[in-house]
């Protein structure tokens, strides 16, 4: 028996949220960074970015996840499908297109399957394989954080403005997980994860397009952003120069 076998289960980290479903978006050719970002290694004893991504999605408390994958979608499938954990992989046969058509193919894919006895997924938690600083605490921020919803849609909100009320009820019925709208903000800035309710994943399939993904969709309909500046920065890294100093 290995230590991998005797381990606890990342999620229980933070605990599990029930049908919330991570979808990582990994299909990118990564050109400036000289290959797939979801193949790159920080360095050579730490795992690539794609197993990072999932990692942190189950510690964060995701009820498993989703990768789409696309440039080196092979390569990309068999290091996904060994972590043994309930993790699948979706093709983007269009994934040159940019992050929207990612988006669509992990949204379209999720609408019509169920996993491992959960039934229907309710939302999805979506993030980005390039973003390095990302941690589980910032996953479980925005999975259980209650919030405010912010009906401006400004690209640069008052933070003082979208107070968390801690005092409300963490669990949501299924009616209002799936109604959920709502991402991580750092220093008020909107970023990912984003964490999109069943009810929106239609027209945000619809409206995503170009390397943009779920952006205008945000901008035109209510959510709620939740500050994560304290435990990340949630920039993403496009060049080996922006992964080496990332902290």
């Amino acid at each position: 028996m290995t230590e991998s076998d005797t381990a606890p289960h990342p999620a229980a980290v933070h605990g599990r949220a029930a049908h919330v479903r991570g979808l990582v978006l990994a299909a990118g050719a990564g050109r400036r960074m000289g290959g797939p970002k979801a193949l790159v290694r920080r360095s050579p004893d730490e795992p690539t970015l794609v197993e990072r991504a999932v990692s942190l999605l189950h510690a964060g408390g995701c009820s498993g996840i989703t990768v789409v994958v696309g440039a080196a979608a092979e390569e990309v499938s068999a290091i996904v499908t060994a972590l043994g954990r309930d993790v699948d992989v979706v093709p983007c046969p269009d994934w040159d297109e940019g992050m929207g058509a990612s988006l669509r193919a992990g949204l379209t894919a999720l609408t019509r399957s169920t996993h491992e006895g959960e039934g229907c997924v309710d939302a999805v938690l979506v993030t980005l394989v390039d973003l390095p600083d990302l941690t589980p605490e910032v996953v479980a921020r925005v999975l259980d954080a209650p919030g405010h919803v912010d009906n401006a849609h400004s690209p640069h909100p008052d933070p003082d403005e979208h107070a968390l009320d801690l005092h409300q009820p963490a669990a949501p019925t299924t009616a209002e997980l799936r109604a959920t709208l709502r991402r991580a903000a750092y220093d008020g800035v909107p970023g990912h994860p984003a964490l999109i309710g069943r009810d929106h994943w239609e027209q945000v399939i619809a409206s995503a397009s170009g390397d943009h993904g779920a952006r205008h969709y945000f901008r035109t309909t209510p959510h709620q952003l939740v500050e994560c500046g304290d435990l990340a920065t949630g920039r993403d890294a496009d060049t080996r120069e922006e992964l080496d100093t990332s902290r």
